[in-house]
């Protein structure tokens, strides 16, 4: 048995020609993955289009309506900074539905990844950042409505703080946030996650790697979680336009496989989306998301 992956033909929806969100990297890494020969087709599985009413356990109607029916005011729409589309709607709850799947896959398998996820600036009743529904705090929900988990650990790993996410379970006790994030970086207002850890501008692979090994093991002894969610956002690195932060190549695959092994070798679940990356070299942007499949796949035939 192979690593579960998610993807979706549908993960990639036009965008403006020369916009500033890497729309194509999605369908990109996949074709990358099969390529090198990290993954095979039998090992995809491909999501479905979630009910509307799992996105609403995390998003009011009003939100979910307007925006799949493409009414949101103009304020609105630029806060999220992607145009609206048709196509941009499917896309976005295909991508709940992928993060839904990879969390299902984890629970059966002890590990699963998306090829997208991490919409974590998504707020109950607005989108933000480039993300319009929270895929991450939706798929908890639903696992904790279905009755299939308890408690849940979500570990952010993205540049930016997990601001959406840490809102919407400021009052769950059963969902716990932790978000390690550049300081100085969007967004401006900080949320309450339940765990922050604010990091200085132009931190390097070392330092960084010692901070996140100082709280992952402890986290995890205290929550005790049925799921961890990982968030891999690529855009700590050096090379990204977005990021303050200084991590090489090899500082992403030193993360992914300290986060993937510590929570695997200790029994827990996890389920992984891809986050944020905004690198000019769009070839080496796809192989730094690749990172967290590759180590995955590794750390996963170890473990089983």
């Amino acid at each position: 048995m192979d690593l579960p992956i998610v993807y979706h033909p549908n993960y990639v929806a036009p965008l403006p020609p020369g916009h500033r969100f890497p729309m194509a990297k999605f369908s990109r890494l996949y074709e990358v993955l099969l390529a090198d020969g990290v993954a095979h087709p039998a090992q995809f599985h491909q999501p479905v289009l979630p009910p509307l009413n799992w996105i609403e356990l995390v998003h009011t109607p009003e939100y979910v309506r307007d925006y799949c029916e493409g009414t949101l005011d103009a304020k609105a729409q630029r806060r999220i900074g992607l145009p609206w589309s048709p196509q941009l709607v499917n896309r976005t709850c295909i991508a709940v539905g992928g993060t839904i799947l990879t969390a299902h896959l984890a629970l059966e398998y002890g590990l699963a990844c998306n090829t997208a996820g991490g919409t974590h600036h998504a707020f109950p009743s607005y989108g933000s950042g480039f993300c319009i529904f929270n895929d991450l705090a939706i798929a908890a929900r639903v696992l904790l409505e279905q009755g299939l988990v308890e408690k849940i650990l979500i570990v952010d790993l993205d540049v930016h703080q997990g601001d959406g996410t840490a809102f919407i379970f400021q009052d769950e006790p059963r969902v716990f946030t932790f978000s390690m994030h550049c300081e100085v970086n969007f967004p401006g207002t900080k949320q309450h996650s339940d765990l922050d850890v604010a990091l200085t501008e132009g931190m390097e692979d070392d330092d960084y790697l010692q901070v996140l090994g100082s709280y992952l093991p402890d986290l995890l002894a205290e929550v005790k979680p049925d799921l961890v969610f990982y968030d891999a956002g690529v855009d700590v690195h050096l090379g990204d336009r977005l990021g303050k932060l200084a991590l090489s190549d090899r500082g992403l695959l030193c993360r992914e496989m300290q986060v993937l092994s510590t929570c695997l070798k200790q029994g827990y679940p996890t389920a992984c989306v891809i986050g944020g990356g905004y690198a000019d070299d769009f070839e080496a942007l796809v192989y730094r998301h690749s990172i967290l499949h590759r180590v995955a796949s590794d750390v996963y035939r170890q473990y089983r």
